[in-house]
């Protein structure tokens, strides 16, 4: 007899809610932060939360770019391949994003958060009824990228804000539960 996990079970509806809980943790652990706040270096390594923002965009983006190949059979690119490995991907991006202003980074994730919404809508129902490769996908470049991301974000906030950062970050994780 197989134990039957509770990724392997959820149904697109279901996905979607868990997509938009940890997608609403992260856009809440940086709201409230003035535009000088969201460009200051130091939040994870030298990234600002405006760098976090477009790194989690561009995962967005790998997943719109690569969730159809995925599901007519194909394989995406291996990035250790392509890029040197993840993080030469990640070290590429960061410097073509990097001249981007904050409200076209702003802009560009709710479009492409947007649109990731409506590719998921679309998508054909037995890529959610068990853990595909789709499934797989999608969970790492998304809803699962999400909380590490707001975490980093929630930290530094506590370090700098004293109090209040540590009741913010006591309330995001309650939030993920």
């Amino acid at each position: 007899m197989s134990v039957i996990r509770k990724s392997e079970t959820m149904d697109r509806q279901q996905l979607l809610k868990q997509l938009d809980k940890r997608w609403t943790a992260f856009k809440e652990s940086y709201a409230g932060l003035s535009d000088s706040q969201m460009t200051l270096p130091g939040i994870t390594g030298n990234w600002s939360v405006k760098d976090i923002i477009a790194h989690v965009t561009w995962w967005e983006e790998e997943a719109i770019k690569h969730l159809p190949l995925i599901i007519m059979g194909g394989r995406p690119p291996r990035y250790s391949v392509k890029y040197g490995g993840i993080d030469g991907f990640n070290a590429l991006m960061t410097e073509q994003k990097r001249g981007l202003s904050l409200s076209d980074v702003l802009r560009q994730q709710d479009e492409t958060h947007r649109q990731l919404i409506a590719y998921i809508k679309s998508a054909p129902e037995d890529q959610f009824m068990r853990d595909t490769r789709f499934r797989r996908r999608l969970r790492l470049d998304t809803y699962n990228h999400y909380p590490k991301h707001a975490k980093a974000i929630w930290v530094w906030r506590e370090q700098t804000a004293g109090l209040q950062g540590r009741r913010s970050a006591q309330l995001f994780r309650l939030s993920l539960r």
